[in-house]
């Protein structure tokens, strides 16, 4: 694939990525992606056969931004409970993008697992969460923690999975620093507890 065809591919991905967060995967259309991108409808079968074939395209996009993130995280400092600390701060970060839609990976994933004709595998489904719960489970066995690392790292997923979701519903950005905050206090009694 040329240059001009490596661009066009990503403008696809760009603009269903867009559109998958915005209103649904279910709810986009291969027009609605032509129409976002300006490319023929048609020609999306050079780059992609399926709208799953974007679907696919769109996570492996969102684990590579998610790794990106992560990696700023480990940027911030070599302490693990400063890291995870930065990780507590992703929401506040997207701030306008969390209330408008929520999350990006917990709004297409709980969309995804109840529709089981999408075509994409339960693996690649939950690659994103995935690489959150090792990357924080990983701070969390850092921090001494062995046996409850894991339950620990899902614990703060979940904690800022249900904030996305409110502050997304209510459109509440006090809410969305306020329990950004809690959890940022939740990491610290962790921190402090293992020295």
């Amino acid at each position: 694939m040329g240059t001009k065809g490596s661009v066009n591919r990503q403008r696809i991905v760009e603009a269903a990525d867009h559109l998958f967060y915005s209103r649904g995967y279910n709810q986009t259309s291969f027009s609605d992606i032509s129409d976002e991108t300006g490319i023929p409808r048609g020609n999306f079968y050079y780059y992609f056969k399926t709208k799953e074939d974007i679907l696919a395209a769109v996570v492996d996009s969102r684990l590579s931004i998610f790794r990106q993130m992560l990696q700023e995280c480990d940027r911030v400092s070599t302490d693990p409970g400063e890291r995870l600390l930065a990780f507590a701060q992703m929401p506040v970060q997207n701030e306008q993008q969390i209330l408008q839609y929520g999350c990006p990976i917990g709004t297409l994933s709980s969309e995804l697992v109840k529709d089981q004709d999408h075509g994409i595998s339960k693996a690649r489904l939950t690659a994103v969460f995935d690489l959150l719960r090792d990357w924080c489970e990983a701070r969390f066995k850092e921090l001494g923690y062995t046996e409850q690392a894991r339950d620990y790292a899902l614990d703060l997923i979940a904690k800022m999975q249900g904030m996305s979701i409110i502050a997304n519903v209510y459109n509440d950005a006090a809410f969305l620093h306020r329990t950004t905050n809690d959890i940022q206090q939740w990491i610290q009694q962790i921190t402090s507890a293992q020295h």
